[in-house]
């Protein structure tokens, strides 16, 4: 029972605060979602969308720091444990200079990729173009974060967390409504919260570190260590791109059967990113549990952390369904009074209610993958996913509008976990991972 009981003790404060992380998204769209022009809400739903998929994209560095700290913290190598995140640090701080740098192009792209009504457009540049500024903070977080569950600390990501998302409630109220500045007061709003975020983390990560030593300036800039790295993230970074792709290329599709259809499936998305958020929780603890079985090359462990991983998200996934249908009508509603985006969001609402049972497998496998860094499987598997999703997409919507568009997404969720179970079963259970 110990893995068991290790794995829910990581994954509760996990799930929780992976729960609030759409918030960010989520407070933004509901707050402008009973503005009285449904282009408010597109808009802010549409760059809320921009934004997370920006991020996702660069989740490696929350991801490669949690595994490579995880995997120093299972070898008892106390000084790469302080390097790691200092490496990635760096790479983030130059990636969100990059973001802010490439800003213009990311519109033109939004432009091309959604070709939003003009009133849409308007609002989407002016949520994007201060949103933007957030970036080095919000990809700074990711390593703070991906620090802490590396040591296995998920308590303190539950408080960074629900810090962020109580300033961003709080600024969004007051700008939109208070202060009236519509979709640029939802966007300062998250701009604020996710900067005070980072900056809490740093100060929480300082204090854990009082008293140690700090790691050289040779062994951070070590240059096996720091291509090692750049090797993770770059395989993490593909198979995100990939990822994020068949987000973005979902949102298009969508927003080529009009403005209500868009702001229909940016509410519905929201109970994807829940259910991902939520159970994830049980990935990203896992992920730091095979991590730790890596660096100490524990086959029992490895194989016990991936059993409690798959046991114990499978007894939420259940429930989570559940919650979905019955509770899925008053959520939607909570997001729009809009009439039209309401009804066409309560049609396809059966679509999204079941997504955490066919979801979580995949998620689950990703956790493993990341936690024995096995970033080329995974990159791999996401590719021939993406093909399975591409040829789907060419053909279901043109049928069935809406309702193929998301029966390709579904498939897609179902076959990550089907590639990544073939890989992993060929690997002799996970026993190969573990021994390097």
């Amino acid at each position: 029972m110990t893995p068991y009981r290790d794995c829910w003790r990581l994954a509760w404060p996990l799930i929780l605060a992976n729960l609030s992380v759409p918030l960010l998204g989520l407070v933004d769209t509901a707050v402008v979602g009973h503005l009285p022009e449904p282009h408010f809400l597109a808009a802010t739903a549409l760059g809320a969308l921009v934004m997370s998929v920006l991020y996702f994209l660069f989740g490696f560095l929350r991801m490669g720091t949690t595994a490579l700290v995880a995997q120093a913290f299972g070898a008892h190598d106390p000084v790469e444990q302080r390097a790691v995140p200092i490496r990635a640090l760096m790479v983030a701080g130059v990636l969100g200079l990059v973001l802010i740098a490439a800003s213009p192009l990311v519109l033109w792209a939004c432009g091309l990729v959604f070709a939003p009504a003009p009133a849409v457009a308007e609002g989407l540049h002016t949520y994007l173009l201060i949103r933007v500024f957030g970036a080095p903070a919000a990809l700074g977080s990711f390593v703070v974060l991906g620090w802490f569950l590396g040591v296995l600390d998920s308590r303190r990501p539950l408080l960074l967390l629900v810090l962020t998302n109580a300033i961003n409630a709080i600024l969004a109220v007051a700008f939109v409504w208070g202060l009236g500045l519509g979709v640029a007061g939802a966007a300062i709003s998250t701009l604020v919260a996710e900067t005070a975020g980072f900056a809490a983390g740093v100060a929480l990560v300082l204090h854990h570190w009082r008293g140690l030593p700090w790691p050289s300036r040779r062994s951070v800039l070590q240059r096996s260590r720091f291509v090692r790295l750049l090797v993770v993230n770059r395989d993490l970074f593909l198979r995100s791109l990939m990822l994020e792709s068949v987000f973005i290329a979902f949102s298009a599709l969508g927003s080529r059967q009009g403005e209500v259809v868009l702001a229909a499936n940016a509410i519905l998305m929201n109970f994807f990113t829940f259910s991902a958020y939520g159970l994830d929780g049980f990935a990203h603890a896992a992920e730091a549990m095979i991590g730790r079985a890596v660096g100490a090359r524990d086959v029992r462990g490895f194989r016990a952390a991936a059993r409690a991983g798959f046991g114990l998200a499978a007894l939420l996934a259940v429930p989570m369904t559940l919650a979905f249908w019955l509770a899925g009508p008053a959520m939607v509603r909570l997001m729009t009074d809009i009439p039209s985006v309401l009804d066409t969001a309560l049609r396809y609402l059966p679509f999204a209610a079941i997504l955490p049972a066919v979801s979580i497998w995949a998620f689950v496998f990703d956790g493993i993958f990341f936690g024995a860094t096995r970033t080329a499987e995974l990159r791999n598997a996401m590719l021939a996913t993406l093909m399975v999703f591409a040829g789907l997409a060419a053909i279901l919507p043109g049928a069935y509008g809406n309702s193929g568009l998301w029966t390709a997404f579904l498939v897609f969720l179902a076959a990550r976990a089907v590639f990544l179970g073939l890989i992993y079963w060929r690997a002799d259970g996970g026993a190969a991972f573990a021994r390097g």
